[in-house]
């Protein structure tokens, strides 16, 4: 294996990749909380959490963090998925121990006062904002709801104007208080760093955050998918942004691998069939592209393309027909070029200590199969023709459904109902 495991007696799980070659160590704190695990009146808050943890703790300042981290020449930041929430530092290797100082004093004492949760809601009202003034977004959350319905991976990770608004200090420091525990945290380190120096600092600094005992999230797989076939959005665009898309894989499905470069082969670059039927080809969109969603109990597929509304229709039906007919011609070439790629791109986007480190934690948080990069690229390599023509047939054959936004009428659900059914 290229990396370290160790698991604490306080429930945390510590995962380290050694890169002696390099200066610097990124240092993240891993969450196994995110959108999905938030009640009716919690909607939005591990994102609110974000924003909130870089506030001010019992010892320092929201000033006081900052000035740490710039005063090694270190970045400082987080991020929420549906699934976990991050916070991480990349500093040089002897000042790991400044990274770790920090990051374990918000995660453990992060006082989350009334002011702050104020003072942060009004920005967290502004993300939220601009995510429904870009279109080219928010189809794809409209695209969620239509494939997931209710179900809570098909909710919004920023919330809503409704929840944000209604929050109170006290139902953020509550999750806060149940949800970041011990157990739900794993500490991942990649770059010139001894794995027992993070196990040493992580017992030292954090012990168990002050609060043992806590669970973990409940999560229900999704029991049914397609449960909106079409939905349109009206607003006043210059352009129509459309998905179409359907059920995916889990993260534990070995399928994932032939989807992977199907996905390549579809829409994944400029070589990619969407690319080059309905760009290249035909001049009907700028922006055109597929991709997959893995989640640890389910997932999903889609295409996206923006073009003029009066060319909606059009550039609908070169889509969907290429979508239709690559489970019988695609090619040998096809299937090889697109593994290249996601070789050379799975390498590529690991030279550096932040996408290792993320790669551990991503992998570790959400317990997914633990493989090295060569283990990945072997079995990317097995992948043939018939692997990809078989989850090809399997998921593009199963119903699908479409989201639109642009300056269209809910009334016109019927006009696009033909090309998902």
């Amino acid at each position: 294996m290229d990396f370290l495991i160790s698991d604490l007696d306080s429930g945390i799980r510590v995962v380290t990749e050694p890169m002696p070659s390099v200066r610097s160590v990124a240092l993240g704190f891993w969450f196994g909380i995110g959108s999905r695990d938030e009640g009716a009146d919690e909607a939005g808050a591990s994102h609110f959490l974000e924003h909130l943890l870089f506030k001010g703790t019992e010892r320092r300042t929201a000033k006081q963090i900052a000035e740490e981290l710039d005063a090694v020449g270190g970045d400082l930041n987080a991020f929420t998925s549906k699934e976990y929430t991050c916070f991480y530092a990349r500093v040089l290797d002897r000042d790991l121990p400044v990274a770790a100082d920090v990051l374990g004093d918000m995660m453990a004492n992060a006082t989350n006062t009334a002011d702050d949760v104020e003072a942060e809601r009004q920005v967290v009202l502004e993300e939220i904002n601009i995510h429904f003034d870009s279109p080219d977004d928010l189809v794809h959350s409209d695209f969620a709801h239509a494939l997931l319905g209710e179900h809570p991976l098909a909710l919004e990770t920023l919330g809503t104007h409704e929840s944000i608004t209604d929050m109170s200090r006290d139902t953020i420091h509550d999750y806060f208080l149940e949800y970041y525990r011990p157990e739900n945290l794993v500490v991942a380190a990649a770059g010139n760093v001894d794995h027992e120096a993070v196990v040493a600092l992580a017992e030292g600094m954090l012990g168990d955050l002050g609060r043992p005992g806590g669970r973990h999230p409940t999560r229900e797989r999704p029991d049914r998918y397609i449960t909106s076939p079409v939905t349109v959005r009206t607003r006043p665009t210059e352009q129509a942004h459309v998905v179409v898309g359907g059920r995916g894989l889990d993260q534990a499905d070995e399928r994932r691998w032939a989807l992977r470069v199907l996905n390549v082969a579809l829409g994944g670059g400029m070589s990619s069939r969407l690319f080059q039927e309905i760009r290249e080809e035909r001049g009907l969109a700028y922006s055109t592209y597929s991709y997959t969603q893995t989640h640890t109990d389910g997932g999903a597929w889609g295409a996206y393309l923006g073009t003029a509304p009066g060319r909606v229709d059009e550039a609908l039906k070169v889509l969907v027909d290429t979508l239709d007919r690559v489970t019988d011609d695609l090619a040998v070439e096809e299937v090889e070029r697109a593994k290249g790629s996601l070789k050379g791109g799975m390498v590529l986007g690991l030279e550096d200590t932040g996408s290792r480190m993320n790669r551990l934690g991503k992998m570790i948080s959400t317990g997914a199969e633990l493989i090295t990069v060569d283990e990945a690229i072997r079995r990317t390599d097995e992948i043939d023709l018939d692997a990809v023509r078989a989850v090809a047939r399997d998921l593009l054959a199963r119903p699908r459904c479409l989201a639109v936004v642009g300056p269209f009428q809910p009334d016109e659900t019927d006009r696009f109902q033909a090309y998902v059914d």
